[in-house]
């Protein structure tokens, strides 16, 4: 059952599941491998999961995308990309500059609930931040990852930096999902192994928020020793087993 205050409330107590959407502050943030954790700890519940990725840009690099770093992390039951463009832009503008065709907002809302029917859990992870630009509504308009939210009626994971400049980015994104009644928690996608008194200060800042932290360098892990270790990263809500916030600290203290 999906469950829980919106962005400007505590955090949610009970497990989300269908469509829940991974957005983050900004890009680079570690979506990615909060999605691959999030993947790990619900399959490790005995959860169906599906990963899709609405629009993958940078493909020219013929490096891997998102889903298949998640896949290697993971192995979620199911990985799909919707749209790939060549160029590291936002999935709109990068359709433009290749002369593709853009990402329709309700071709991606109905091969996300195409795969809800089918599994119990879909992690949709976005492109950069709430509001970047990912393709067009049939008016023309572009649409955004917090419109597909809205769309699908699915709550939102939003990846945090633990540094210095966090609090005020992701105020603006919780803010952003609240005021279109989004439910959202925080996720630090990389805490330090060597926090200091800044990282510490956010973390107090962000706890009545807090769904998780995953330690920096997680995505560089063998996959067995992440999957094995990403419930321990998580709340209940994301399926994990992280409860007590002040022992955490301890530890990563």
């Amino acid at each position: 059952m999906r469950t829980g205050g919106t962005g400007g409330g505590d955090v949610v107590s009970a497990a989300w599941t269908g469509p829940v959407l991974v957005t983050g502050t900004d890009t680079e943030v570690g979506k990615t491998v909060v999605t691959a954790a999030v993947t790990a700890a619900a399959q490790a519940a005995g959860l169906r999961v599906a990963v899709v990725k609405p629009g993958q840009t940078g493909t020219a690099t013929g490096e891997p995308g998102d889903v298949d770093t998640v896949t290697r992390l993971a192995a979620p039951l199911t990985g799909r990309t919707l749209a790939s463009y060549p160029d590291p832009l936002a999935p709109l503008a990068a359709a433009r500059v290749a002369g593709l065709e853009p990402l329709e907002l309700y071709q991606a809302v109905d091969a996300i609930r195409e795969e809800a029917d089918k599994h119990d859990l879909v992690l949709v992870e976005g492109a950069g931040g709430l509001l970047v630009p990912m393709g067009l509504r049939p008016s023309g308009e572009p649409w955004t990852l917090a419109d597909l939210a809205v769309a699908l009626g699915a709550p939102a994971v939003v990846v945090a930096r633990p540094g210095l400049g966090t609090l005020n980015h992701t105020a603006l994104t919780l803010e952003a999902l609240d005021r279109r009644a989004v439910p959202a928690g925080v996720v630090i996608g990389a805490w330090p192994a060597e926090p200091e008194l800044v990282h510490w200060a956010n973390l107090t800042e962000l706890l009545p928020h807090l769904l998780g932290a995953l330690p920096d360098g997680a995505g560089r892990m063998d996959p067995g020793v992440f999957r094995r270790s990403a419930p321990g990263w998580l709340t209940p809500a994301l399926y994990g087993v992280l409860d007590d916030w002040r022992a955490w600290a301890e530890d990563a203290g």
